[in-house]
């Protein structure tokens, strides 16, 4: 297996094959590179070969297919032991027994508790809490600008990052003492810069973790998410401890990994398009409208890994063969020139068309909290701009840096100025 710690792979066309860089460093060059390759392209992920998705429409028909799984057992790779749990992205496929992980009726199973919990009448319930996490974090904000004497302050580290994990903690009734804790070992256990047996002890400290917060709520339970989970509909089949603690592992990388990209790479884009962000501040275009096309230009999911095939499938001229993975990438599908026409590369707010993404996925396993990261940013980005209508980068916009992060597009750190 290549490793990513000596030095990053050349994110480039090998051979036909497109190489994806571990350490993210010129994500846009690599977006192209995706789409330019086909709708179905090969790539190389850290040595391991897979089939990846770059538009739009291929995309709506495969992640309806039944013939593409969830199940690891279907990958050839797997079965024939070529990887194994040495190679560093396995722990994002093989992460236990959960909702994200297997199909069909078991699916619908594991999925259903969490759908409930996060319907549109549930989103307005904890919206005023969701707004006093918001202005909390802004009073936090600006009292870092005061220690700085106003200088730069993290968006993220202060704002960004927290905001998400407050409220996912909240609806699973983790405990705010354990926040920080979750959201390092999260940052760690995505980045390749962690050695791989770093990794899998830190998917097991997780499982440690969750399973406590499990057995606790077993015993006592209270009105949050991990005990609805654990509480079987009257006649329905309970939820195992290993599904229950699997579907929260999951869900709390999901829940807050996905609206930390949202909310800095909708931040970015308004800063570095300085007269849309004048049309946003003057009403004449809605935040809504800035949060599609966020998720559209830049995808809080860069790659999502993986889906296998369980018989041969044609797709135009390719065949994705049995056993083969497939990997969707979802920032080069959100600047497919099919879909979206000729600009997709541009960031713009104006289109005269309705943003048609998939940011979030599509079909049985779309994302069941992409109405909470919507609601999370359509209250945390006015908020932070009618609390700091001077808000600006402290540094140029090509000096943001990448997380070496394969599968979320998210930055190392956001430094800004609160006044202009």
């Amino acid at each position: 297996m290549n490793c990513p710690h000596a030095a990053a792979q050349e994110a480039t066309l090998r051979g036909g094959v497109v190489v994806i860089d571990p350490l993210v460093q010129d994500l846009d060059g690599e977006t192209a590179r995706l789409r330019d390759a086909g709708p179905l392209a090969r790539i190389d992920l850290l040595g391991v070969p897979a089939w990846t998705i770059t538009r739009h429409a291929v995309a709506r028909q495969l992640l309806v297919d039944p013939r593409l799984v969830k199940d690891l057992d279907a990958w050839g790779l797997w079965q024939r032991g070529e990887v194994t749990h040495a190679w560093p992205l396995i722990g994002m496929i093989d992460a236990g027994r959960s909702m994200f992980t297997v199909d069909g009726s078991e699916h619908r199973r594991l999925r259903t508790k969490t759908s409930q919990a996060l319907t549109p009448r549930r989103l307005e319930e904890i919206r005023p809490e969701i707004e006093k996490f918001t202005e909390e974090l802004l009073d936090a904000l600006a009292e870092q600008s005061e220690k700085n004497k106003g200088g730069a302050v993290d968006l993220k580290s202060v704002f960004a990052q927290p905001l998400p994990m407050r409220v996912v903690g909240m609806l699973m009734g983790v405990d705010e003492a354990e926040h920080p804790m979750l959201m390092k070992r999260y940052e760690a256990f995505f980045s390749m810069l962690t050695p791989q047996e770093e990794r899998l002890a830190l998917l097991a400290e997780l499982d440690v973790f969750y399973a406590a917060l499990v057995r606790e709520r077993t015993a006592r339970p209270t009105d949050d998410l991990t005990s609805a989970l654990i509480l079987a509909e009257e006649g329905g089949e309970p939820l195992t401890e290993e599904e229950v603690v699997g579907n929260l592992k999951a869900m709390v990388a999901a829940g807050h990994e996905t609206t930390i990209g949202l909310i800095l790479n909708a931040v970015r884009a308004l800063l570095s398009h300085p007269e849309q962000l004048r049309k946003v501040l003057d009403g004449e275009i809605p935040w809504e409208t800035v949060i599609e096309e966020t998720l559209r230009w830049d995808t809080p999911t860069t790659h999502l890994l993986m889906r296998f095939a369980t018989e041969d499938i044609q797709i135009g001229d390719d065949v994705i063969a049995q056993g083969e993975g497939v990997v969707i990438s979802y920032r080069a599908i959100g600047r497919d020139i099919e879909q979206h026409g000729p600009d997709a590369d541009a960031f713009d707010i104006t289109r005269p068309t309705p943003i048609g993404h998939m940011a979030f996925g599509h079909g049985p396993h779309i994302c069941p909290g992409a109405a909470l990261s919507r609601v999370e940013a359509g209250i945390a980005l006015p908020a932070l701009f009618r609390r700091f209508p001077g808000l600006r980068s402290a540094i140029a916009d090509e000096e943001i840096r990448k997380l070496p992060v394969m599968t979320q597009n998210d930055m190392e750190a956001f430094p800004v100025l609160l006044h202009g």
